[in-house]
């Protein structure tokens, strides 16, 4: 569940840097089984998206308030993110492979095969797969990344 690159309303980064030179924070788009919405990089506050948020217009305002509250949020205020041990997102999977020169679009429709050959006869992961891909191409379209 996380990271992204650059400054855009997608990848706030904040000033706060603290003694021991930890790098600024980034407010990340998480999306699992559990928690679908956006993430400090630093620290456990999260924005999560309504559960029935459809539509791409709403979906934007959604991600314009999210960035506001992220540059709100103090770090301070909230526990320290404990890295992951569990799988990667399909979402950082794509990321990945666009961060290694794949266009966007072929980067989801890589992930999604690799998705169907490794989890076959699971049609529920398959389409958690589309739907992060195709959520990554939205954002992506509407510049949010």
């Amino acid at each position: 569940m996380h990271h992204m690159e650059e400054r855009r309303p997608d990848r706030q980064t904040s000033k706060e840097h603290t003694a021991d030179k930890k790098p600024a924070r980034e407010i990340q788009w998480s999306f699992d089984r559990n928690f679908q919405g956006w993430t400090c990089s630093q620290c456990e506050w999260n924005y999560p998206v309504p559960t029935l948020l459809n539509d791409p217009e709403a979906k934007n305002a959604y991600d314009r308030l999210a960035s506001g509250k992220f540059r709100e949020h103090k770090c301070a205020d909230h526990p320290m993110r404990m890295t992951g041990v569990g799988p990667e997102t399909f979402t950082s999977r794509i990321r990945k492979m666009v961060a290694h020169g794949y266009k966007p679009k072929d980067a989801v429709e890589l992930v999604v095969q690799e998705v169907a050959i490794e989890y076959p006869n699971q049609p529920k992961i398959l389409d958690q797969a589309r739907a992060e891909g195709e959520d990554f191409l939205r954002r992506l379209r509407a510049g949010l990344i």
